[in-house]
C-alpha cells in the first residue's frame, strides 16, 4: 500500500489543485466573426473538413517504417494506445492499418475516398470496434489540443440564442459571391485546400434570411448576430461523434439517422415545416464535423442503407420535410463475414457496393503479437497467481495455428509455418517462401479462434482453484480444450483439428521447458568456456593437421575427435557434413581474427546451443534430476537442484512454485526416457 506523500491535506483541496482555470477559458473560448476571420487567416487548419482532421489525429502521434518480407511497412504510434489507458491498442495488423492510413490520406487530398463509406471487415474479436473507438476518442482528444481546435457558432438575435444545431464551420455563412475571394487568401497558407461547397442548415439558413430582411441584405450586419465558439467534440455529449447500431425493427426508423418533427414546438411556431420545430438529433447530425460509426452496419434494414447513399456519395441528408442537408463527417461501419457475404450477393444492393470502401481487419497470424493482446490484459492486472513463462505465449500460439491454413509445402508444418510468420527461421525457407505463403493463403485471419475465446478461458483458470498460486500452460491449454465442447464450430472435423493443434502447442511447449532446464543445468559459465576452448583447440588441430597437446601428461596427441563429435551431433551435423562445419567455423574464428577480435562461445549460436547441450549431458546424472519424481534426492542433490531453480527464477522469469514445477515436470520426461533405455 503506497503511502500518501500529502496526509494532511484535504479531498477538496487535491481537487482545487488539480483544476486548470485558465485551461477551461481557452476551451470555451468565444469571439466575433471578425474574430474567427483573422483565426482562419492565421491558422487555416481550424477549418479542415472531417476526413482531414482525422488524418492529421494519426499523424500527429508519428509513425515508424521497419521492414518485413523485404517489404517497407509503416507502423502508425496512433495505434499503440495512444492515451496510456492500456486497452485501445491494436497489434500484428500493421498492413491493414497502413491501408487504412492510406485512404483516410487520399480522402484528406479530395481524391475521392472522402465520398466512400470505409467498411471495415473482419471477424469477430478482430479489433474494428477498437479501432474505431480509437477514433472517436482521438477527436474527442485532438479538438481539446490547440493544433486540433475548430469552432462553431451560435445566433444571438433580441436576447435568444440559437446554437447551430450541426455545429458547422463558421465560414459556410459567407455568401457564395465572396467564399472565392476569401478562400484564396486562406489557401495560401494552408495545408490542404480549404473548401466551401456546402450550405448551412435548415435553422440557420432560416436565422440568416430573417436577419438579411431586417437588415436590407447587408451581411455584415447580420454577421454581428453570429458568436463564435470553440467547438469541443464529445461522445458523450453528443458533438461530433455520434454512434449507430441496429435494433428491432419495430423500435427503430431512419428519423434516428436523420432527426425528426418535435410536434411539441408546432403549436408555438405554427407549421411542422418550420426547422426550429425540427429536432436536428439524429446521429448524422450529431456527428457532423467528427465520425459517425455504424456498429454490424450491413445488418441494418435496407431504409437506412438508402440514407448511406447520399451521405456519403453526396455528402447531404434529407430530414423529413426540408431540403438535402450538407453534412461533413468520416462515416466508418463495421462488419463480421457473413452480413458481408450477404452484400456481395445482394444484387438489389449494387450501389451501397459501389460506394464502399473495404478494409480487412483480420486476426492476427503471428504469435507474438497476439500474446501481447493477452499480456495486456492479464500481466498489467492484479491478479493473485503467478503467471508462469510462456503461459500466455502458448495460449497466443494455439489460437494463431486455429488460423493459419494448412501449407502445400510438404516439407513443413502449420507450427513451422507460424515461426516462419513470426520473423524466425526454419531451415529451406527463405524470406521469399514467405511471401509465397502468405499470397497463396487467401482466407488467412478471417476464421479460426478468436481473441475472446482465448481471454475467457485464461480468466476461467486464474479463478478456477483460488488457492492457486501459479497458473502454468497446461492448466490453460486443459481450459482452453474443454471449452471446445460448447464452443460453435461448423462440423465435427473443426473441432477435432482445433484438439490436434493444442496437441501440437503442448509438443512445442515440452521443447521450450526442456531447452530451458537445460540451460539452467549447463548455465556454468566457466564450463562452457573450458569446453569451447577445448573444441576450438582440436578443431585448429584437425584443421591444420596437427597435434594437441594434454595438458595432464604434456604429450601431444591426436585431435579428440570423439569430443568433436559428441559436440556436433547435438545439433544434428552429420558426418558427411562436419567438415564444411568445421572449415565454416574455423574461417569465421580466424576472420575476427584479421579483425584484432577474439573468438567467444556466444558470437555463433549454433555452438553455443551444441556446447549447452554437451554440458548438461554430461551434468545431469551429478545432479540426477530424476530423484524430483522419486523422492530420493540427497542433501547435495538438493542444493544442486536448488542452484538450478534459482538460475530458472532468475533467467526466465519463473518463481519458487513455477519453477518447481517445471522442473519436475522435465524430470518426469527423463524418467520416462531413462525407463525406455533401461528396458
Amino acid at each position: 500500500m503506497t503511502a500518501d506523500p500529502n496526509p494532511t491535506q484535504s479531498l477538496l483541496d487535491l481537487v482545487a489543485a488539480h483544476q486548470n482555470a485558465d485551461r477551461f477559458k481557452t476551451l470555451l473560448w468565444e469571439g466575433s466573426f471578425a474574430d474567427y476571420l483573422q483565426i482562419v487567416q492565421e491558422q487555416p487548419a481550424v477549418a479542415r473538413n472531417a476526413y482531414q482532421r482525422l488524418y492529421d489525429l494519426i499523424e500527429h502521434f508519428g509513425s515508424e517504417t521497419y521492414t518485413e518480407y523485404k517489404k517497407p511497412i509503416i507502423r502508425h504510434h496512433f495505434f499503440d494506445d495512444p492515451f496510456g489507458e492500456g486497452k485501445d491498442a491494436v497489434f500484428g495488423i500493421d498492413i491493414h492499418l497502413m491501408k487504412l492510413v492510406r485512404v483516410l490520406r487520399a480522402a484528406a487530398l479530395g481524391y475521392g475516398p472522402e465520398r466512400r463509406v470505409i467498411l471495415l471487415h473482419g471477424p469477430v474479436g478482430s479489433a474494428k470496434s477498437t479501432v474505431a473507438r480509437l477514433f472517436k476518442k482521438g477527436l474527442e482528444w485532438y479538438s481539446r489540443q490547440e493544433e486540433g481546435a475548430l469552432y462553431s457558432y451560435t445566433w444571438v438575435v433580441d436576447g435568444e440564442e440559437t446554437p447551430s444545431p450541426m455545429n458547422e464551420d463558421p465560414l459556410h455563412l459567407l455568401p457564395d459571391e465572396v467564399r472565392g475571394p476569401v478562400l484564396e487568401r486562406i489557401n495560401r497558407n494552408a495545408r490542404y485546400p480549404i473548401k466551401l461547397d456546402a450550405d448551412i442548415n435548415p435553422v440557420c439558413r432560416f436565422m440568416y434570411r430573417k436577419l438579411l430582411k431586417r437588415y436590407d441584405g447587408d451581411v455584415l450586419k447580420v454577421l454581428d448576430h453570429v458568436r463564435i465558439r470553440r467547438l469541443l467534440l464529445s461522445e458523450k455529449d453528443r458533438v461530433g461523434i455520434g454512434t449507430f447500431q441496429p435494433k428491432d425493427e419495430k423500435n427503430q426508423d431512419s428519423t434516428e439517422l436523420t432527426g425528426d418533427i418535435n410536434y411539441r414546438l408546432i403549436a408555438e411556431y405554427g407549421s411542422d415545416s418550420d426547422p426550429r420545430a425540427f429536432n436536428f438529433d439524429g446521429e448524422f447530425c450529431v456527428a457532423n464535423r467528427g465520425v459517425i460509426e455504424f456498429i454490424e452496419m450491413l445488418k441494418l434494414d435496407v431504409a437506412f442503407l438508402y440514407d448511406l447513399l447520399s451521405a456519403s456519395q453526396e455528402k447531404k441528408i434529407k430530414p423529413k420535410k426540408f431540403a438535402q442537408t450538407s453534412i461533413d463527417e468520416v462515416i466508418i461501419g463495421h462488419t463480421n463475414e457473413p452480413e458481408f457475404r450477404r452484400l456481395q450477393n445482394n444484387e438489389y444492393m449494387e450501389a451501397l457496393r459501389d460506394r464502399t470502401i473495404k478494409i480487412d481487419v483480420p486476426y492476427i497470424t503471428r504469435p507474438s503479437q497476439e500474446a501481447r493482446i493477452y499480456t495486456r490484459d492479464f500481466h498489467k492486472r492484479s491478479v493473485a497467481a503467478h503467471i508462469a513463462p510462456h503461459t500466455l505465449e502458448m495460449a497466443a500460439l494455439w489460437a494463431v495455428l486455429t488460423r493459419l491454413e494448412d501449407p502445400t509445402h510438404h516439407k513443413l508444418s502449420v507450427l513451422q509455418k507460424a515461426r516462419l510468420y513470426d520473423g524466425k527461421s526454419v531451415p529451406g525457407f527463405t524470406e521469399d517462401h514467405v511471401k509465397e505463403l502468405r499470397k497463396s493463403a487467401k482466407r488467412e485471419g478471417l476464421s479460426g479462434i478468436s481473441p475472446r475465446y482465448v481471454q475467457d478461458k485464461l480468466s476461467n483458470a486464474l479463478v478456477r482453484d483460488p488457492d492457486a498460486r501459479s497458473l502454468n500452460p497446461f492448466m490453460v491449454l486443459n481450459e482452453l480444450e474443454s471449452g471446445l465442447k460448447n464452443h460453435h464450430f461448423e462440423s465435427d472435423e473443426e473441432r477435432e483439428r482445433y484438439r490436434e493443434l493444442l496437441a501440437v502447442v503442448k509438443d512445442e511447449y515440452t521443447d521450450i521447458v526442456k531447452n530451458e532446464v537445460q540451460k539452467a543445468i549447463a548455465a556454468d559459465e566457466g564450463a562452457l568456456k573450458r569446453l569451447c576452448d577445448n573444441y576450438i583447440e582440436n578443431l585448429r588441430a584437425y584443421i591444420l593437421k596437427e597435434k594437441v597437446k594434454n595438458p595432464f601428461t604434456g604429450q601431444y596427441e591426436q585431435h579428440n575427435e570423439r569430443l568433436m563429435r559428441d559436440i556436433e551431433t547435438k545439433i544434428d551435423i552429420s558426418e558427411a557434413r562436419k567438415d564444411d562445419f568445421r572449415r565454416e567455423l574455423m574461417n569465421y574464428i580466424a576472420g575476427l581474427a584479421l579483425d584484432g577480435k577474439t573468438f567467444d562461445y556466444t558470437m555463433s549460436e549454433r555452438l553455443h546451443r551444441a556446447l549447452e547441450l554437451k554440458l548438461f549431458e554430461d551434468s545431469k546424472d551429478s545432479i540426477k534430476l530424476t530423484s524430483l519424481v522419486s523422492d530420493t534426492a540427497d542433501a547435495d542433490q538438493q542444493a544442486k537442484i536448488e542452484v538450478v531453480k534459482q538460475r530458472l527464477i532468475d533467467n526466465y522469469g519463473y518463481d519458487e512454485r513455477s519453477a518447481q514445477d517445471v522442473l519436475q515436470y522435465v524430470a518426469s520426461i527423463f524418467a520416462r526416457g531413462d525407463a525406455k533405455e533401461g528396458s
